[in-house]
């Protein structure tokens, strides 16, 4: 429990009328709170408002028309007074959450309300940003269909240029609910004319069920992502459908606040929360910036009173201090709130992986062009699965090759393993341990162009190895293959080395590349100008969407030092496999920040630990695909590889889509296969002299339920490393292949801007894998349809995107 960091949890009373200041913030810490919210006006500031608004209206000299009047606003609001706010710049203000006046209403369609209520917000925001208040919590926008969403975001959009070191968040329900409508005396709402209320009649579609998220995608649309805009949301008494909550998850929520009204009393009489709830709020809890709580309205706090001489200026506990605070007797709620920190588990295998990588973009790498660092191999070497199932299948292979009765190339019987781009070592050492372990002699070589890893190489192979491996530092693709040592040892064991012997009952059908149809079996085997071949190849170049690290392409080029009729590659294929997502705060970082660094940002396709994402065409079981050509869909093998989280989906260099979601969710992600790679590839000529047998295309039409933004692709992949041994990174296969595997991220294709998908429409995918034969890059193409009857019509294109400008180099 060490690792787990503890709740933030605040104090929130929609009727604190007690003054700010030092004994305040005591009464809150004392209590167990880490910080409290404050109005930033008060009451003498609505009533002024108020006054203001109904002289406004009674007075009929007043032009109240906007349209006419060459005045900024038909009704001033006058600058804020001592008496209209009890904040002022002090110390005490690093423990407070600030909150503008829940009686405006931004989204008024009376022009009257709605810019007296941007007064109000931006002289509020102002003040606070003087004062030194660095988060302010916004009411959101009204429950009802006649709320003018985009006035409501324009409000907000010119409230961020009022403090540019402030967050805001806007406060929200998680759904529409007539039971989350509160009155309240003197709301402005109420005083909207009553044509303008008849121009916008309520529809009979609000939005359903993602209504709320509407709303704040508009809302954030508007602001253009601003990372200084973030989500309160309100867990209320009713959740939505796991969906919603989803949907939820993939947004920059900040905070979450609990009214008392939410918990109900178990068996003993004390608030509790339903499984539900906490099962959200703890998968909620597990963010990388885990959101602040706040207790509504559940308690008032009492006020300690200083004592005589004492001053009123002191060093006030930081959010981390207050946080770790001896715990004291008090309000239930907070108790209850504090147990359920301690239900959490800790951070498993994935999670110590992965900390500090969730949504973190990095650019995929380079192995062809750039000499990796040992601190990068050190990391796909901590892989608990991986490398254990690369030996598995290495000791499948051996058994098998006696079992068939295969010859081997070796002519003193040994069988040849030749580990292309070996790196540090470790599948060499895995390929030792598995002959070791099946009682089966190899000949072990070992290839590494990275010329500092090949100085570690040699140092293994004397002091773990014991010299039994034969190292070659080059290029895979223009090494010669194995060569005999003239002064040959003695030879300890002996496999099938009569030619005879090359098809017995049992093994499988020789398969001969054009060029080698007229070997036979004792050709391969006799070394011609002392080199022979390899029996079993073993390679760890696989990238986050198997081939992007242009595995076929190196695999092609050393294909012709196979043995043409019984060699075996590990792995022996691969597929690519992909989904459109929801990524707000992957759009927000590229778009925002990246571009400015590098134009084709929004261009590149990037290695991440998906983490806040949300699919966007899911159902409920698995569904067949609307390709436009051959791939097949993936299909889930196992409900429970949904139910990880979406860090964890995925494997570790990236691992995940779609888990910290909550585990109650029945909906399955639909996840197609892309295209395909096996080896060898006997279609071809060895060694190849073009790459095009290597390009690729697919196109999807994926089915989508809800609304939502689409603001990329996420990639996966899976391997057969041997018949019966695979590895995945796919959410819906990963925990039945390869669970617990953590050497490989997903990738993410990003779009330049965001493709609003209509709820019960499709989105068609388009996807190419281009090579010029001397480099490999991606292009992809999102399309949006809405379906009316047999008719698709487009409602939304993305760009044609194109990664050519940072491909792979060959």
């Amino acid at each position: 429990m060490d690792n787990i960091i503890p709740f933030l949890i605040g104090h929130h009373d929609s009727k604190r009328n007690a003054p700010i200041g030092r004994d305040l913030i005591l009464s809150a810490h004392s209590a167990n709170y880490d910080m409290l919210t404050f109005p930033i006006t008060t009451s003498h500031f609505h009533s002024r408002v108020l006054s203001v608004l109904s002289a406004a209206f009674s007075d009929a000299s007043t032009n109240l028309d906007e349209s006419s009047s060459r005045n900024a606003a038909p009704v001033a609001i006058e600058p804020l007074s001592p008496a209209d706010t009890q904040l002022t710049p002090d110390e005490s203000l690093n423990s407070i959450i600030g909150t503008t006046s829940s009686w405006i209403d931004l989204g008024s369609t009376d022009p009257i309300i709605a810019d007296i209520s941007r007064q109000v917000l931006r002289l509020e925001l102002a003040y606070a940003a003087f004062c030194g208040v660095t988060h302010v919590v916004i009411y959101g926008p009204r429950q009802n269909s006649s709320c003018d969403v985009a006035a409501y975001a324009r409000a907000v959009l010119n409230g961020l240029d009022q403090g540019p070191y402030m967050q805001l968040y806007i406060w929200t329900n998680t759904h529409s609910d007539p039971a989350n409508i509160k009155e309240q005396v003197g709301d402005l709402a109420s005083f909207a004319r009553r044509e303008y209320v008849h121009a916008h009649p309520q529809s009979d579609d609000s939005g359903g069920a993602f209504e709320r998220w509407q709303a704040w995608d508009t809302i954030r649309s508007i602001c253009s992502y601003s990372t200084r805009l973030n989500l309160a949301l309100s867990i209320a008494k009713s959740l939505p459908t796991p969906s919603v909550l989803s949907r939820w998850y993939s947004e920059p929520v900040r905070i979450l606040t609990l009214d008392s009204s939410t918990f109900r009393k178990n068996a003993k009489g004390y608030p509790a929360l339903p499984l539900e709830h906490q099962e959200y709020i703890l998968q909620l809890m597990r963010l990388k910036t885990q959101p602040w709580l706040l207790i509504c309205d559940a308690t008032t706090l009492n006020l300690p009173r200083s004592q005589p001489g004492e001053k009123n200026e002191s060093n006030f506990p930081s959010l981390n201090q207050a946080a770790n605070m001896p715990s004291v007797e008090g309000d239930p709620h907070l108790q209850y709130v504090r147990h359920l920190q301690t239900k959490r588990s800790g951070m498993n295998a994935m999670d110590q992986f992965g900390a500090g990588y969730q949504d973190y973009l990095q650019a995929p790498l380079q192995p062809l062009t750039v000499n990796l660092e040992s601190v990068t191999y050190e990391v796909f070497e901590k892989d608990p699965i991986k490398y254990e199932w690369y030996e598995r299948a290495i000791a499948r292979a051996l058994h098998d090759w006696i079992e068939q009765g295969k010859p081997t190339s070796n002519p003193d019987g040994r069988v040849v393993v030749a580990v292309v781009g070996a790196g540090r070592g470790p599948l060499v050492s895995r390929a030792l341990k598995a002959a070791e372990d099946t009682g089966i002699d190899i000949d072990v070589w070992a290839l590494e162009k990275n010329p500092n890893a090949f100085v570690l190489l040699q140092r293994h192979n004397e002091t773990r190895w014991n010299g039994g491996v034969s190292l070659v530092k080059s290029d895979m693709r223009t090494w010669l293959g194995p060569q005999t040592n003239q002064n040959l040892s003695t030879i300890r064991k002996t496999y099938n080395i009569d030619p005879d012997g090359a098809e017995q009952a049992g093994s499988p059908q020789a398969r001969t590349n054009p060029e080698d149809q007229n070997l036979s079996a004792s050709s391969i085997l006799m070394p011609q100008n002392n080199r022979y071949k390899v029996d079993i190849l073993i390679s760890e170049l696989l990238g986050s969407f198997a081939d992007n690290e242009l595995s076929p392409e190196c695999l092609d080029g050393v294909q012709h030092l196979l043995n043409p009729v019984h060699g075996i590659s590990i792995p022996a294929s691969y597929t690519a496999h992909f989904a459109p997502v929801a990524a707000p705060k992957l759009h927000a970082d590229i778009s925002l920040s990246m571009v400015n660094v590098n134009p084709t940002a929004a261009e590149i396709p990037y290695v991440v630990m998906l983490d806040q994402v949300d699919f966007l065409s899911t159902s409920t079981s698995p569904s067949s695909p609307v390709p436009h050509t051959a791939p097949s869909p993936t299909k889930p093998k196992t409900f429970a590889s949904l139910l990880s989280k979406s860090s964890r989906q995925s494997s570790a260099s990236a691992a995940s889509n779609g888990t910290n979601k909550p585990t109650a969710t029945p909906s399955i992600p639909t996840i197609y296969t892309a295209w395909s790679f096996h080896h060898p590839n006997h279609s071809i000529r060895s060694p190849p002299t073009a790459n095009a047998h290597n390009a690729r295309h697919c196109k999807f039409s994926f089915p989508v339920s809800n609304p939502g933004n689409c603001h990329g692709l996420g990639g996966y992949f899976e391997t057969v490393l041997y018949p019966g041994v695979e590895l995945s990174t796919n959410p819906l296969t990963m925990e039945e292949k390869s669970a617990g595997m953590i050497s490989w991220f997903p990738i993410f294709f990003p779009l330049k801007l965001p493709i609003f998908l209509p709820e019960g429409g499709v989105v068609d995918v388009s996807m190419w894998r281009q090579t010029d034969d001397r480099k490999v890059w991606y292009e992809w193409l999102v399309e949006a349809y809405v379906l009316q009857g047999s008719r698709r019509i487009k409602v939304g294109s993305s760009e044609l995107h194109s990664s050519e400008k940072e491909a792979c180099l060959m």
